[in-house]
Protein backbone atom coordinates (compact mmCIF):
# COMPACT_ATOMS: atom_id res chain seq x y z
CA UNK A 1 0.00 0.00 0.00
CA UNK A 2 2.93 2.44 0.59
CA UNK A 3 3.63 2.60 -3.51
CA UNK A 4 -0.08 3.60 -4.10
CA UNK A 5 -0.04 5.64 -0.84
CA UNK A 6 3.47 7.59 -2.59
CA UNK A 7 2.24 7.58 -6.30
CA UNK A 8 -0.73 9.53 -4.89
CA UNK A 9 1.87 12.25 -2.93
CA UNK A 10 3.92 12.32 -5.65
CA UNK A 11 1.46 12.81 -8.43
CA UNK A 12 -0.37 15.64 -6.27
CA UNK A 13 2.79 17.21 -5.74
CA UNK A 14 3.65 17.04 -9.11
CA UNK A 15 0.06 18.79 -10.46
CA UNK A 16 0.95 21.65 -7.69
CA UNK A 17 4.04 22.20 -9.12
CA UNK A 18 3.05 22.62 -12.78
CA UNK A 19 -0.29 25.12 -11.61
CA UNK A 20 2.29 26.99 -9.68
CA UNK A 21 4.64 27.45 -12.58
CA UNK A 22 1.56 28.37 -14.75
CA UNK A 23 1.11 31.29 -12.30
CA UNK A 24 4.58 31.82 -12.41
CA UNK A 25 4.35 32.02 -16.53
CA UNK A 26 1.24 34.08 -16.64
CA UNK A 27 3.38 37.16 -14.97
CA UNK A 28 6.66 36.60 -17.55
CA UNK A 29 5.84 37.26 -20.89
CA UNK A 30 7.07 34.44 -22.47
CA UNK A 31 5.74 32.77 -26.12
CA UNK A 32 2.47 30.80 -26.54
CA UNK A 33 5.25 28.33 -28.98
CA UNK A 34 7.74 27.71 -26.20
CA UNK A 35 7.85 24.44 -25.27
CA UNK A 36 7.43 24.74 -21.72
CA UNK A 37 4.43 26.49 -22.07
CA UNK A 38 3.10 24.22 -23.65
CA UNK A 39 3.94 21.37 -21.68
CA UNK A 40 2.64 23.29 -18.64
CA UNK A 41 -0.27 24.97 -20.13
CA UNK A 42 -1.31 21.14 -21.55
CA UNK A 43 -1.30 19.70 -17.80
CA UNK A 44 -3.00 22.35 -16.28
CA UNK A 45 -5.88 23.92 -18.61
CA UNK A 46 -7.78 20.91 -18.51
CA UNK A 47 -8.11 21.15 -14.27
CA UNK A 48 -8.05 25.42 -14.71
CA UNK A 49 -10.77 25.88 -17.44
CA UNK A 50 -14.17 23.97 -16.06
CA UNK A 51 -13.15 26.24 -12.80
CA UNK A 52 -12.90 29.70 -14.60
CA UNK A 53 -16.30 28.71 -16.14
CA UNK A 54 -17.68 28.79 -12.57
CA UNK A 55 -16.33 31.24 -11.09
CA UNK A 56 -17.33 34.62 -11.27
CA UNK A 57 -14.81 36.98 -13.42
CA UNK A 58 -12.97 39.22 -10.80
CA UNK A 59 -10.81 41.01 -13.71
CA UNK A 60 -7.16 40.42 -14.15
CA UNK A 61 -6.87 38.38 -10.46
CA UNK A 62 -7.56 34.42 -11.39
CA UNK A 63 -8.35 32.55 -8.21
CA UNK A 64 -8.66 29.55 -10.58
CA UNK A 65 -5.47 27.84 -9.48
CA UNK A 66 -6.23 28.29 -5.62
CA UNK A 67 -9.23 26.52 -5.91
CA UNK A 68 -7.20 23.43 -7.77
CA UNK A 69 -4.84 23.31 -5.13
CA UNK A 70 -7.44 23.42 -3.04
CA UNK A 71 -9.19 20.11 -4.50
CA UNK A 72 -6.30 18.45 -5.31
CA UNK A 73 -5.09 18.61 -1.77
CA UNK A 74 -8.79 17.09 -0.50
CA UNK A 75 -8.69 14.71 -3.80
CA UNK A 76 -5.03 13.31 -2.41
CA UNK A 77 -6.59 13.61 1.70
CA UNK A 78 -9.86 11.44 0.39
CA UNK A 79 -7.62 8.69 -1.64
CA UNK A 80 -5.04 8.40 0.92
CA UNK A 81 -8.12 7.59 3.42
CA UNK A 82 -9.24 4.96 1.33
CA UNK A 83 -6.18 3.29 0.17
CA UNK A 84 -5.88 3.31 4.09
CA UNK A 85 -9.16 2.12 5.02
CA UNK A 86 -9.03 -0.89 2.69
CA UNK A 87 -5.26 -1.35 4.07
CA UNK A 88 -6.37 -2.20 7.28
CA UNK A 89 -9.50 -4.08 6.22
CA UNK A 90 -7.36 -7.12 5.72
CA UNK A 91 -8.07 -9.29 2.91
CA UNK A 92 -11.34 -10.22 1.87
Amino acid sequence: MSFALEFIRILAIALQIAIIARVVLSWVNLSPSNPLVIIIYGITEPMLKPIRRILPDTGRLDFSPIIVIIVVMIAQWAINAIIMAFAQSGPV
